[in-house]
């Protein structure tokens, strides 16, 4: 079976050679603490990736065009100031910045005229948001067989499609929050904008090339829920999702997933109505019991992650628990055991080899 062949069966619950192999990666810091310890380069600390099933990100640009200038504001000793190509401004370590969350100041909507003018960055129909070479890509891909994976990174964590994501991204966290209670108005508007630019930018990359499954992207829930309550996802979002998730199937791609941290359990059955039928990365410091998905929900979700990236910070006996408690489930169909986000620079390069070696080994691969 081709990857794209193998990965549609697992995820309809048909038989397949073996599972699929799949792993999302690893954060730059870890990739630099890897090398570290076993004095090789990136290409090296990152070979074992290569013996994933060949998978392959179709990326339309949802971001800005133009984009902001991204350039430094201001430096000292330790930190600097940036503003990125989204308008974020931020203030960011400058030794290893990639080990911890920068300080944003400020965010590129604040006030109703600034999502106005910004507005006209978004063109969904420019014919720049696909590459040059777009038809090339699709004459390979449809030779290849890999695994296409259909979502649009663009900047700073927020990808496409997207919502609450895309709101949060212009808006700030914060002000996105308050925002649902005091700007419905401007809430509604930000977010039908999106579903126009999502529906708009998917069309061709779902008529020309042979997608494997779409991705979403909202990052909207914390360790205890979501971020805002499902009433609100059910008022200003479903809809909508269903608008999006209408182009995609109508496609005939069925397999749909939205990418959000955290504790999703309370969205499981919001985003199920909406047509999405896949769930990642199932954070296990979260509490996303994957078994208790699956009586709960049956063939109806489908699940990526859900390996707890804690055992791997500790011993090969930690990790061989954490496989042999998860693994089964993959056999049942509709999951893919990953690690439950980017792997962090706290597991070492012996131990995700371990780890990497012995998934293989469980899975038949």
């Amino acid at each position: 079976m081709t990857p794209h062949e193998r990965y549609l069966a697992h995820m309809r619950f048909e038989s397949t050679d073996r599972p699929p192999l799949m792993e999302l990666g690893a954060w730059e810091a870890t990739i630099a603490a890897w090398m570290d310890q076993t004095g090789g380069d990136a290409d090296d600390v990152m070979a074992w990736m290569d013996q994933r099933d060949a998978i392959e990100t179709v990326g339309p640009d949802f971001g800005m065009r133009p984009a902001f200038e991204e350039k430094t504001l201001s430096e000292d000793g330790e930190t600097f100031t940036m503003r990125d190509r989204m308008g974020l401004v931020y203030r960011q370590f400058k030794d290893r910045p990639d080990r911890s969350m920068p300080e944003y100041e400020s965010f590129p909507v604040e006030t109703r005229a600034d999502w106005e003018a910004i507005k006209t960055r978004f063109d969904p129909s420019d014919p720049a948001r696909y590459p040059a070479d777009w038809d090339a890509k699709v004459d390979q891909w449809r030779s290849a067989g890999k695994i296409l994976h259909l979502y649009g990174l663009v900047m700073n964590y927020y990808g496409g499609p997207s919502l609450f994501g895309f709101c949060r991204m212009l808006l700030g966290p914060e002000r996105v929050l308050y925002a649902f209670h005091d700007e419905p108005d401007l809430i509604e508007d930000m977010m039908e904008f999106s579903t126009e630019l999502a529906t708009t930018i998917l069309r061709k990359a779902l008529a020309e090339a042979p997608i494997t499954y779409v991705q979403l992207w909202e990052d909207m829930c914390y360790r205890n829920g979501p971020l805002i309550s499902p009433e609100m996802v059910k008022r200003f979002m479903v809809p909508r999702y269903k608008r999006i998730v209408d182009v995609i199937r109508s496609a005939g791609v069925d397999v749909i997933f939205v990418d959000c941290d955290g504790d999703v359990s309370q969205l499981i059955p919001l985003w199920l109505d909406a047509g999405i039928n896949g769930v990642f990365p199932m954070e296990q410091v979260c509490g996303n019991d994957i078994y208790e998905y699956r009586k709960q929900y049956g063939r109806d979700l489908l699940i990526s992650g859900g390996i707890d990236k804690r055992a791997l910070m500790t011993d090969r006996a930690a990790i061989d628990r954490e496989l042999e408690a998860k693994i089964p489930l993959t056999f049942e169909g509709g999951y893919v055991p990953t690690i439950d986000h980017w792997i962090p620079p706290d597991i070492s390069y012996d131990n995700i080899i371990y780890y990497w070696q012995r998934k293989k080994e469980l899975l038949g691969v």
